[in-house]
This record gives structure tokens, C-alpha cells and sequence, in this order.
């Protein structure tokens, strides 16, 4: 097990990671506080799977599209995503620097029967190691950070020379604060309130040009949307509250 990073910096925030290590039990609980992270899963898998097939000229039809790739899942909690992209036949780690999220990640996949690389980590500390990735994710990661640019300067080392980072996250629009907090936390009660900070959104153009300081080239936003008629989520164009990103190294 890696030893956990100082107990603040500016890519770190401990209370943020607290928050969600109080909650570590639950995370498999589809009606439980981390119910809106399984029901943008299917939306979340199809974006990655489709840009990771795009980039490196996979079938993603083939039930193994990801065969043999290597994928980081940065904050991976309780492993949401990195079980059915191992069943997508990637070769996959998660980190967490919450050791609550990585116990229930790691009870979890044995109980499937699958075998993740799961670690208490920062995405400082592999990079420190000289370790890369054909892909590395951050699934509403950034949104945590004190201090973004900083904290993708330190993940891009990360980054295979050939490789792909995925980010989703949630724009500083007005309709970003009345629907992510206001509607989500708030009224509707999706997620336990103060999961979010407002002024820690993030803008497209912002991530582009943090990413561009990092040596890294944005490829491709989407936004992901909420359908209240359909009551499902789905990518379109509309980037004003949740969207992702696909960026490549230069």
C-alpha cells in the first residue's frame, strides 16, 4: 500500500476525500447516496469505450474493445467503472486516496471474480514512479481539486506519449449552480448536500487551457444531459452543466 500524500495541497483536498470515505459502504448501493454515479454509468462507459476505441482503432461493437489496454482510473472510489471496463478486457488500476473507497472497490471485485490493480494512492505518487497509462480518467475529479492547472501538470506524466486522458465534469454556468446544487443536492436530494462547490467548476475553456500547460491537446468535449421526460441521461452537445473531455499527449 502507498503511503497518502501530505494532508493538504493544492491538488489535494482531505476534506473533499473524506466526505466520500465516510460513505465508502455504499458505494454499490444503486439506490443509495452515489445512486446519480449508477445511473450516468452506462452514458460515462459508452463515452470512454467509443474515444478509447477511436483512438486506438478498436471495434467498439467487439465485446472486448479494450482488450489488452492499460487504464487509470484516478479516484476511482468504489470501482464504478473500472469492473465493467475490465470486462471491456482492459487491464485496469484504480486509485483512491480514500482507503474506505478502495476497501469496498476491492471486496467488490472479488466478489465478481475480477482482478483490478487497486491502490490507496495520489496520481502524484505513480507519477513520481515513472508509471503511464494508455488511458487515464478523471471522473468528476476535477471539479474536487483546490487548484486544477496544478493537478493536471502533476497527473499528465501519467499519460502514455500515445496515449488518452477522459475527464467528466461539471461547468461554472448559473444553470450548472441551479441544477448541480440547487435541484440535485438541494430540492431533488440526488446527493448529500455539499457534495459540490460552485466556484470550483470548471469551464470548458478553462480545462482546455490547463490541459494545453499540462502538454496535453484537447480532441473532444460532449456534454452529458439529463432527459426529465425520458428520466435517462445521454450525450449531446449541450456542455452548459456536466460534459467530458478527451485530451491526447502532444
Amino acid at each position: 500500500m502507498m503511503a497518502q500524500a501530505p494532508q493538504n495541497s493544492p491538488t489535494l483536498d482531505r476534506e473533499e476525500v473524506a466526505r466520500f470515505a465516510r460513505l465508502g459502504g455504499q458505494w454499490w448501493d444503486s439506490a443509495g447516496p452515489f445512486k446519480p454515479l449508477h445511473r450516468i454509468n452506462p452514458v460515462r462507459l459508452t463515452y470512454i469505450r467509443d474515444q478509447l476505441c477511436r483512438a486506438f482503432g478498436r471495434d467498439a461493437a467487439q465485446g472486448a474493445s479494450l482488450q489488452g489496454l492499460s487504464v487509470l482510473d484516478i479516484g476511482c472510489g468504489g470501482g464504478l467503472v473500472c469492473e465493467p471496463l475490465v470486462r471491456l478486457g482492459g487491464r485496469v488500476t484504480g486509485i483512491d486516496p480514500g482507503e474506505e473507497n478502495i476497501e469496498a472497490a476491492k471486496a467488490h471485485a472479488l466478489a465478481a471474480d475480477l482482478q483490478i490493480d487497486y491502490a490507496v494512492a495520489t496520481a502524484e505518487e505513480l507519477a513520481g514512479r515513472g508509471h503511464t497509462y494508455d488511458a487515464v480518467l478523471l471522473l468528476e475529479v476535477v471539479e474536487h481539486v483546490p487548484d486544477v492547472p496544478k493537478f493536471l501538470q502533476a497527473v499528465a506524466p501519467l499519460v502514455h506519449p500515445k496515449g488518452v486522458m477522459i475527464l467528466s465534469t461539471l461547468n461554472r454556468t448559473l444553470k450548472a449552480y441551479a441544477l448541480a446544487i440547487v435541484g440535485a443536492e438541494l430540492i431533488l436530494r440526488w446527493l448529500p448536500v455539499g457534495t459540490h462547490q460552485w466556484q470550483r467548476f470548471v469551464r470548458p475553456e478553462e480545462l482546455k487551457a490547463a490541459l494545453k500547460a499540462a502538454g496535453l491537446a484537447l480532441t473532444d468535449t460532449r456534454g452529458m444531459i439529463y432527459d426529465p421526460f425520458a428520466d435517462e441521461w445521454r450525450l449531446g452537445a449541450d456542455t452548459d452543466v456536466n460534459y467530458f473531455a478527451t485530451a491526447v499527449r502532444r
